[in-house]
């Protein structure tokens, strides 16, 4: 039996729930497309930042290829910093990354007429790495709220299983959840790129709301619910 067969038998923790993390991928998708619109570097994917980088600078043009080094050790340091409140909070963690996040964001809004640099590749970079960090499940499974890479991977994976025979509701459930997971991400990274275009000062107020409703996923139901 699957992680995730034996979580929709019984209960799983708030912030693994396929709401919350649909939530957070289109935020993901979201972020990706405004940070790639407004500033030309990814604040999600560090692997398109680093080929983009050797890229660049493998044709000599060091002026662009070091644009992508702040977001990567932005990442870094997001990726630190939700480790140290794993460790600090503990199963608040979840809640407490995402009301950070939340700030952030907010100050990142504040700031990017004066210090658009500063508050765009490196501020969203950083909320980037700490929300991969800390929401790594969706119902025990493993999965990303900020890529779709391996999301595809284990929705064919789970669907191949489950034509093989097998526990096939658990792996059409997983197939079906993660499938939506990468829809979610796209439906953010549209959402994204049209407001970033069209209300750029406004934009960071759309996936600040998504975050909210995380929050109070998170914070006001039940340690535990049923998938």
């Amino acid at each position: 039996m699957s992680s995730l067969d034996i979580a929709a038998s019984s209960s799983v923790h708030r912030d693994e729930t396929a709401e919350v993390v649909l939530l957070l991928a289109f935020t993901g998708g979201f972020i990706d497309a405004y940070t790639w619109i407004i500033h030309g570097v990814m604040a999600n994917a560090q692997t398109a930042n680093l080929v983009l980088l050797w890229v660049h600078g493998g044709e000599g043009d060091w002026g662009n290829a070091l644009r992508f080094v702040p977001p990567i050790l932005a990442f870094a340091v997001g990726i630190i910093i939700a480790a140290w409140l794993r460790r600090l909070t503990g199963e608040r963690a979840p809640a407490i990354s995402t009301l950070v996040e939340i700030l952030f964001l907010i100050t990142i809004g504040i700031l990017h007429n004066r210090l658009p640099d500063l508050a765009g590749t490196l501020g969203i970079s950083l909320v980037a790495a700490m929300q991969t960090a800390v929401f790594t499940k969706v119902e025990g499974a493993v999965c990303s709220t900020v890529m779709i890479t391996g999301n595809m991977r284990h929705a064919i994976e789970a669907l191949f299983a489950a034509t093989l025979g097998g526990s096939r509701v658990g792996a059409f459930r997983r197939s079906g959840i993660l499938t939506a997971l990468c829809m979610a991400f796209g439906l953010g990274a549209a959402v994204g790129a049209f407001a970033t275009k069209s209300i750029p000062d406004l934009a960071l107020g759309i996936p600040v709301i998504a975050l909210l409703v995380v929050l109070l996923r998170c914070e006001v139901t039940p340690r535990q619910v049923s998938p």
